[in-house]
């Protein structure tokens, strides 16, 4: 059975960071695309980053720069470090994966496999 557990969230002023985790087990994929997405209130979900089995990575526009994403294979845990967060990065936090590459469709909600439960973050300005 598949989960993906995520901690890290909490309360941060702007301009401040957070490091979130997201420890994944019960599946072995030769190819596989790990992702964070996040949903404000009242906002559709959007994919943040993404991190593919060769260890390419990507990002949406608005958080590139800013976060990184990573993965510890030999523990299975991916890695969001998010730093220079503003009020807008307010978000459940919310870690995925497909067992695909994430090729240019890393961020396609519709094509994800298994969901974690999430991890509220919240910016104050």
């Amino acid at each position: 059975q598949v989960h993906l557990l995520e901690s890290g969230g909490g309360s941060v002023q702007a301009g401040g960071s957070l490091r979130l985790s997201c420890v994944h087990a019960g599946w072995t994929y030769r190819m596989y695309c790990l992702a964070w997405y996040r949903q404000a209130p009242g906002k559709e979900r959007e994919g943040v980053a993404g991190i593919d089995s060769d260890g390419k990575t990507h990002y949406s526009d608005s958080v590139k720069g800013r976060f990184t994403i990573s993965e510890d294979n030999a523990n299975r845990i991916l890695y969001l470090q998010m730093n220079s967060l503003n009020p807008e990065d307010t978000a459940v936090y919310t870690c995925a994966t497909r067992p695909t590459d994430c090729g240019g469709s890393w961020d396609y909600a519709h094509l994800v496999g298994f969901w974690g439960q999430g991890t509220q973050v919240n910016v104050s300005s």
